[in-house]
């Protein structure tokens, strides 16, 4: 009977081990998971910014102050412009 409480004892130890283990590893996890999801949401919020950049870089007013200032372009005389035309597509109708 000794030998079946030591066994059982043994038993109850290395089951508490494993759930000690466990759960170690599972804070460990959810805390990798946290600093993740921390991470998403700055890079979230730094695409938002990267977006809006990009659109206050594109505005026609900043790109025409831009070549006028620091490229010294002007914009051409009307009588100097030219239109081409697109070409026509060459699909047979149906």
């Amino acid at each position: 009977m000794t030998r079946l409480n030591l066994f059982l004892a043994l038993v109850l130890v290395v089951c508490a081990l494993g759930i000690v283990t466990s759960q170690h590893r599972a804070r460990k996890l959810f805390i990798e998971l946290q600093q993740e999801q921390d991470l998403a949401k700055q890079l979230e919020i730094e695409w938002g910014q990267l977006q809006l950049e990009q659109s206050t870089w594109a505005m026609h007013a900043t790109i025409e102050q831009i070549a006028g200032g620091k490229l010294q372009m002007k914009v051409a005389p009307a009588s100097r412009i030219q239109f081409i035309p697109a070409p026509q597509s060459t699909r047979a109708a149906p």
